[in-house]
């Protein structure tokens, strides 16, 4: 017998199978009460304009699973970090569907970081960290550069200045996966000064209008894979990598 909980997550479960992904019973709860805690949290922070329910499970839940269309190795200790990660899009949804990986959520503003921990503690998460930095920062920070396996940003900044931001914290070969709009195959085509700087590649773009509706029109996944050790002098301090794109 279904509970509250899965009626109430039929839309996520419908497009999550469209994605290859068969959400289970406990699953689908968690992700109820995501939605419970994001509507809580949004009316103490500005987290995002997007409230109504099934939006937010099309909106924010499913299209952060769509990076199961960009990277298919999501083993248990995979290290992931989430730039700009905001109300946790797109690292917790991927953390409710594959729980063995390590994730590291970035976010510059103490209001969101806050809501964040308390999402993580509400949601029972294990191996989360929240950061409250920006990545500039966090790539001059002990521990954090080149140590991750996959980068995720959605609607973080264009290309050019993203792959700045993202590279200098992956492994060798570690994969960036940014969710981009109708803009995304040129911005990838002007982020190849930066990408021969830092020492990475563009490795796919992924159109996802096959899965439009629900989710809008002209949405690209682009890939990155980081194929040459990034210069010890990117990222640029705080600022200059928008300001100044390679």
């Amino acid at each position: 017998m279904s509970t509250d909980a899965e009626l109430g997550m039929e839309v996520l479960s419908q497009e999550a199978k469209r994605l290859g992904l068969d959400l289970s019973g406990d699953q689908l709860e968690r992700f109820a009460e995501y939605q419970r805690l994001l509507a809580e949290g949004n009316r103490r922070a500005n987290l995002t304009a997007i409230t109504e329910p099934e939006a937010v499970q099309v909106r924010h839940f499913v299209d952060s699973l769509t990076a199961v269309l960009a990277f298919d190795d999501w083993r248990d200790g995979l290290r992931v970090v989430d730039l700009g990660s905001g109300a946790g899009f797109p690292g917790v949804p991927l953390k409710l569907v594959f729980p063995g990986i390590r994730l590291t959520l970035v976010e510059s503003v103490a209001k969101k970081t806050a809501f964040l921990g308390t999402l993580v503690t509400g949601l029972g998460l294990d191996a989360v960290d929240v950061v409250t930095t920006r990545a500039e920062e966090l790539a001059r920070t002990e521990g954090y550069r080149g140590q991750f396996d996959v980068a995720l940003a959605r609607g973080v900044a264009p290309m050019s200045v993203l792959v700045e931001y993202a590279l200098p914290l992956c492994k060798g070969h570690g994969t960036l996966i940014a969710w981009k709009g109708k803009d995304g195959p040129a911005e990838a085509q002007a982020a190849n000064n930066a990408l021969a700087e830092l020492g990475g590649r563009m490795a796919g773009a992924r159109s996802m209008n096959d899965l439009a509706p629900p989710l809008p029109p002209d949405r690209w996944l682009m890939s990155v894979e980081k194929v040459r050790r990034t210069p010890g002098k990117y990222p640029r301090r705080v600022g200059v990598p928008a300001k100044q794109p390679l």
